[in-house]
């Protein structure tokens, strides 16, 4: 696999042995605007620090095919937050070359939120964008030149459920249980979200049932089973096997031959990332032991 990427080493590394990434990425010399940016935003002691760090660097070009006046923007002291949150999406802990990348599937990024990566006509994905070249050797880690800038999910758990479409059940149900705002600004969090077709397949008139104002305790119970504390991926979670809830039952994760479930439930589809969280889509709804 490890063909797929380029292998050519920076020029610009002094004969005594490598630099480290602040001072490698000053001295390529197409890195004018990430360096500005990881100045402006702070992160150069950081960045010059032990390590190791893994950065997927967009070069000058990736930054300049952001909409006009994006770079200006971040670069404005009353947005430092934001062009942090940036920068450390494209860095991730620890020293990952080509050889690992190229066997991954993604990885957590010092921001919070996970990098996909993935192999698509003969190159490396980080994100959608392309690597452009890989393993440039530094004192303190390696540098993979990406050909885009990629971003962090700026929405919220609540929101990126509603962007999909297919959790109206759910945010009607969160809403009704006065979680939507814990669940919009709060966290971090991971949701296991069950669909609306999940919610269909509960017995008639279960869901309008639980929607009465009457039946908000037990609804809150069920809510908060589905929900963890703290951002958990898919491999984390299945490596874990269980998971606690925000309700007193635990979760179980199991990987099967077909599938991997979360107490039976299956999982359709994982590591959906929100700004305060991620969601993974499940099939059935959870209910409490003794519901």
């Amino acid at each position: 696999m490890t063909s797929l990427l380029s292998f050519a080493l920076a020029a610009v590394l002094p004969s005594s042995g490598p630099a480290d990434v602040v001072d490698t990425a000053v001295a390529a010399g197409k890195f004018k605007t990430l360096v500005a940016a990881v100045t402006a935003a702070k992160l150069v002691d950081t960045l010059k620090g032990p390590g190791p760090f893994t950065v997927f660097a967009p070069n000058d070009d990736a930054f300049a095919k952001l909409p006009a006046g994006t770079v200006e923007s971040l670069l404005k002291p009353e947005n430092l937050a934001a062009l942090q949150a940036v920068l450390g999406y494209h860095v991730v802990p620890g020293k990952w070359l080509a050889k690992d990348v190229s066997t991954m599937t993604g990885a957590v990024t010092v921001q919070g939120q996970r990098l996909d990566f993935k192999i698509d006509e003969g190159s490396v994905r980080v994100d959608g964008a392309r690597v452009l070249q890989a393993d440039i050797e530094c004192s303190n880690g390696v540098i993979h030149v990406i050909d885009g800038v990629v971003l962090p999910s700026t929405k919220s758990i609540v929101e990126t459920a509603a962007g999909a479409g297919t959790f109206k059940t759910l945010l009607a149900a969160a809403t009704a249980a006065g979680l939507a705002d814990t669940l919009a600004k709060d966290g971090p969090f991971t949701v296991f979200a069950p669909t609306d077709e999940a919610f269909a397949k509960l017995p008639a008139g279960t869901v309008e049932s639980l929607l009465e104002p009457a039946n908000k305790e037990k609804l809150v119970a069920i809510l908060k089973l589905h929900v963890v504390k703290g951002r958990v991926y898919s491999s984390d979670a299945l490596k874990a096997g269980k998971a606690s809830s925000l309700s007193a039952q635990p979760l179980e994760i199991v990987k099967g031959e077909k599938a991997a479930t979360v107490n039976g439930s299956k999982l359709l589809a994982t590591d959906l990332d929100a700004s305060n969280g991620v969601i993974h889509v499940i099939d059935t709804v959870l209910l409490p032991k003794g519901k």
